[in-house]
């Protein structure tokens, strides 16, 4: 089986650096809030070239708590999209805003900067746009409607560490950069992790407080925040996983080369802009008869997965949005298409070439033409 994922792969290949800075913050006997996760704040802030980073239990909680950071909350709205993890929109919500979901752009899988101009109304706040799959959203058009409308602007770059457009990093583009680091993502510690980074000093002060329950000194609460810390060990791995981000992303890179080229005839690829640094935290095809497709490929030895099924809009859990099927057209076409492709950096070219002739076999087997 060529699987989807592999998280032993890189572990295996760091185990020697892993483990020494697991040992050392055992040696030191401190495991919250200490000289790690100072330093790989530190590394992080500046592999970005801003000024502060802020390290925090998860992705989710990073969202939420740039939000808060930036005062906003109950009576506020806060426009995302529909195509994502539901952590985004689990976010806004904890924030205490109202989230507001618009469609995507249907080449890229990403925020259509129409539809995001066309949501804003008096009660919103902000937007957060969804570095999906690794593949930066349209942030300069984003930028532009942020400024007219003196918008928040917070991007969710759960899935695009190292990512680029004009040459510029996800999270430096707006006001501030959320980050997940669940061990699946470009940059994963071993449990979950989160931060966030930004250029304005008060926001990084306020972001500290808030994941310490609004704590200024020992036993000092200015505000009410929560509990939502970035653990020393966590840190300690990721600062090795740090240095080698960029080189694990050029083997991604050459991997889905490697797909585009193959599958080029067969399958609907994304978007390929030379303004675009796409870092492939997910390979994600396209065919009409996705379900169809995917069983197939699992009786050739090739795992597969949809990121994502159900579009958030269209979620249970979600009902009293208000939204209903067909309210965002693309995110439901996309949802019932989309398939993702082994990709992890222990793929060699040969598993590359032996899922995509899978893939294009399985693909003429199933009666329909690429979508």
């Amino acid at each position: 089986m060529i699987q989807l994922n592999d998280l032993r792969f890189v572990d295996a290949v760091l185990a020697e650096e892993i483990r020494a800075a697991a040992l050392r913050v055992l040696d030191r006997g401190w495991y919250v809030l200490g000289p790690e996760v100072e330093q790989f704040e530190a590394a992080f802030a500046a592999y970005h070239g801003v000024g502060y980073a802020v390290g925090v239990a998860s992705g989710t909680d990073a969202i939420e708590l740039a939000l808060r950071a930036a005062g906003i909350g109950p009576g506020d709205e806060v426009i995302t999209v529909s195509h994502t993890a539901v952590a985004t929109v689990c976010a806004i919500e904890r924030a205490g805003a109202t989230p507001v979901l618009v469609d995507i752009d249907p080449v890229s899988y990403t925020m259509d900067p129409t539809a995001t101009a066309a949501a804003i109304k008096p009660r919103t706040k902000a937007i957060v746009p969804v570095h999906l799959y690794g593949h930066p959203a349209d942030m300069p058009a984003l930028v532009a409607i942020a400024e007219q409308h003196k918008l928040l602007l917070i991007e969710d770059c759960a899935q695009a560490h190292g990512a680029r457009m004009g040459g510029r990093l996800v999270g430096t583009l707006g006001h501030l950069g959320t980050f997940s680091f669940y061990p699946t993502k470009n940059l994963g510690a071993c449990g979950d992790g989160g931060a966030v980074i930004t250029r304005d000093a008060q926001l990084a002060a306020r972001l500290r407080r808030l994941r310490t329950y609004g704590q200024v000194s020992r036993y000092r609460h200015v505000e009410r925040g929560v509990n939502s810390r970035l653990d020393e060990l966590q840190a300690a791995i990721l600062g090795v996983k740090l240095k080698h981000l960029d080189q694990h992303n050029a083997v991604r890179r050459e991997l889905a080369a490697r797909y585009d080229r193959l599958l080029a005839h067969v399958i609907r690829p994304g978007i390929r802009d030379s303004d675009i640094y796409h870092v492939y935290h997910l390979y994600v095809i396209r065919h009409s008869d996705r379900d169809a497709l995917q069983v197939k490929l699992r009786t050739r030895g090739v795992e597969t997965l949809v990121h994502y099924p159900v579009p958030v809009h269209l979620q249970e859990a979600y009902n009293d949005l208000g939204y209903r099927r067909g309210d965002l057209p693309v995110t439901e076409q996309i949802a019932e298409e989309v398939l993702s492709l082994p990709m992890h950096v222990g793929l060699s070219m040969a598993d590359i070439d032996a899922a995509a002739s899978a893939v294009n076999a399985s693909a003429h087997e199933a009666g329909k033409e690429a979508a």
